[in-house]
């Protein structure tokens, strides 16, 4: 591709360009309720193609093939929104070791076969015009949320902001995609001040918080989330990138005031054997359940854990026991259940918001993950207190 924004040296590269005129939007954010406590809310996204509820947990598929499971067994777990990506759109960070950022774009050797690459903001938007996704995301300058280096960080940030007006410029498709900028500045709050305030004037559909879960304390992730949300105008979209994506992280980020998440943890977490359940995570791998004949979670209603009469599968924890060390077929159902449950998990929390009864669902919420008060994450106690939920109280 041709060098069409050379690299500017440091006096010259501005910190931020000149904002667009006002892009087209592709979508319809209706809000339709919020706590009276907390900062969650519940909303209906109306996308090109079809109506999606939010808050919404995204399932990943990498390179459009979500492991274990067929678009259609997807759709039978409920999934209205699933994130598509190839590692060059949303793994930057992975690559960084191998990787060169200018001005220009991020020059890279494919993990693959080692040959050099360069993506740039334009390259990057014309990939996602070719696809035709209703939701596409612009490029941005990554680095890990535990760097030191204040100067590179800002660097960063600033940059996004730049390449978020050529994403704007590359944008072929406007009226039929939706194209979000993604919030960036490490854990530096002044940073993500600064990022939030020119991505909003930029008017993007809908607004992304990045560059989180490159391993930072939950406390920081927290501030991050809360600080970048109390910011966001009301009627747009709010989607945090990458959360480490348990069920307590989304539940919390929810009550941050976030509407849309995405991560392979319940997909990658399959292949290991284990079951996420309201009452924690099951390994059932282990020998405890190799004649436990009760469904993966009881009440559940995946495909997995309905009974034959209810249309489901009536798979048992003996079963994913007996299959899941030697065949695929356990991996297999178990992504179904997992994807199943945290696709379940958002439709309870939207239905505890529109009754506004997020706070109580909260408390009912950690009780039954955890046995014992004094278990609780203390990162979520901090974060809950901060948006008036003492989960400690009776």
């Amino acid at each position: 591709m041709a060098n069409r924004y050379p690299p500017a040296s440091p006096k010259r590269t501005p910190r931020h360009s000149m904002a667009p005129v006002t892009m087209p939007s592709a979508l319809t954010f209706e809000l339709l309720g919020k706590c009276s406590v907390t900062k969650a809310r519940a909303a209906n996204l109306i996308l090109p193609h079809g109506p999606v509820p939010l808050p919404i947990f995204m399932p990943v598929a990498t390179q459009a093939s979500l492991k274990g499971l067929s678009p259609e067994q997807l759709e039978d777990q409920g999934c209205r929104l699933c994130l598509n990506n190839t590692y060059h759109f949303f793994q930057m960070v992975s690559l960084l070791k191998l990787a060169q950022v200018t001005e220009e774009g991020v020059r890279f050797l494919s993990p693959h076969d080692g040959s050099p690459m360069l993506l740039t903001p334009e390259h990057s938007i014309s990939l996602q015009n070719s696809i035709g996704s209703d939701i596409i995301m612009q490029l941005d300058d990554v680095i890990v949320t535990t760097s030191p280096d204040l100067a590179r960080m800002k660097e960063a940030m600033e940059r996004s902001v730049r390449w978020l007006d050529r994403c704007i410029q590359a944008h072929k498709y406007p009226e039929r995609q939706n194209l979000f900028c993604i919030i960036q500045g490490g854990l530096d709050l002044d940073l993500r001040r600064e990022c939030t305030k020119e991505m909003v004037a930029r008017d993007t559909p809908g607004i992304a918080i990045g560059g989180l879960s490159g391993g930072e304390a939950k406390d920081e992730y927290c501030k991050v989330v809360d600080t970048c949300t109390g910011l966001l105008p009301e009627k747009k979209p709010r989607y945090v990138m990458g959360v480490e994506g348990y069920p307590e992280d989304l539940v919390v980020s929810v009550a941050l005031g976030a509407d849309m998440f995405d991560c392979v943890w319940p997909t990658r977490t399959a292949r290991f054997g284990n079951a996420i359940t309201a009452r924690g995570v099951l390994n059932l791998r282990n020998a405890v359940y190799s004649s436990d004949f009760g469904p993966i979670e009881q009440g559940c209603q995946c495909t997995c854990c309905r009974s034959t009469e209810d249309g489901g599968l009536g798979i048992t924890r003996a079963y994913i026991y007996h299959v899941t060390a030697k065949e695929t077929a356990g991996a297999h159902l178990l992504t179904m259940h997992n994807v199943y449950y945290q696709l379940n998990l958002m439709r309870q929390v939207r239905e505890a918001i529109l009754e506004d009864r997020y706070p109580s669902f909260l408390k009912d919420f950690f009780a039954a993950l955890y046995d014992d008060k004094r278990k609780y994450p203390q990162w979520a106690v901090n974060a809950l207190q901060g948006v008036g939920v003492d989960l400690l109280s009776t």
